[in-house]
């Protein structure tokens, strides 16, 4: 019987520690949003704001939408690049984000997406580095990360 009340306990904690260990992933991979599962994305923006004021390296802020098809395809992109990636994940804080923060420093030039602007460690947004667009001064897209190669 002893043997039987043992056996239960284990298989319960096994079973405990499997459903943790899938919860984790699971809020990795809805942070990532598909950007990049190997990246530590901050939650929000204020989360972001503090990764970056205790690490000292920059936030990266991209803002997407689910069901826009630039951002679907600059999404793709950002992805396949082995380097991007690499860079996010060791030079940036990141955070992607589908809803509009409140800061509206982070719209310097209205709200669209895609849109990527970066924070300096002095909580600087940094408005002087722009994409190639004139009328978005913060798109960039898939063809602008295949441009630089």
């Amino acid at each position: 019987m002893l043997r039987w009340v043992l056996l239960a306990l284990l298989i319960g904690l096994c079973a405990s520690a499997g459903e943790q260990k899938a919860k984790k992933k699971v809020k990795s991979q809805s942070l990532s949003r598909g950007w990049g599962g190997g990246i530590n994305w901050a939650q929000n923006y204020e989360d972001g704001l503090a990764k970056m004021a205790k690490s000292q390296k920059p936030l990266m802020v991209i803002h997407h939408k689910d069901n826009c098809p630039h951002s679907k395809d600059l999404k793709k992109a950002f992805v396949a690049d082995k380097t991007i990636q690499k860079m996010a994940k060791e030079d940036f804080i990141m955070l992607n984000v589908v809803e509009e923060t409140s800061d509206k420093n982070l719209a310097p030039d209205g709200y669209y997406v895609p849109r990527i602007l970066f924070v300096d460690p002095t909580m600087t947004v940094r408005t002087d580095i722009t994409g190639k667009y004139s009328n978005h001064l913060y798109t960039y897209t898939a063809s602008d990360i295949q441009d630089r190669e």
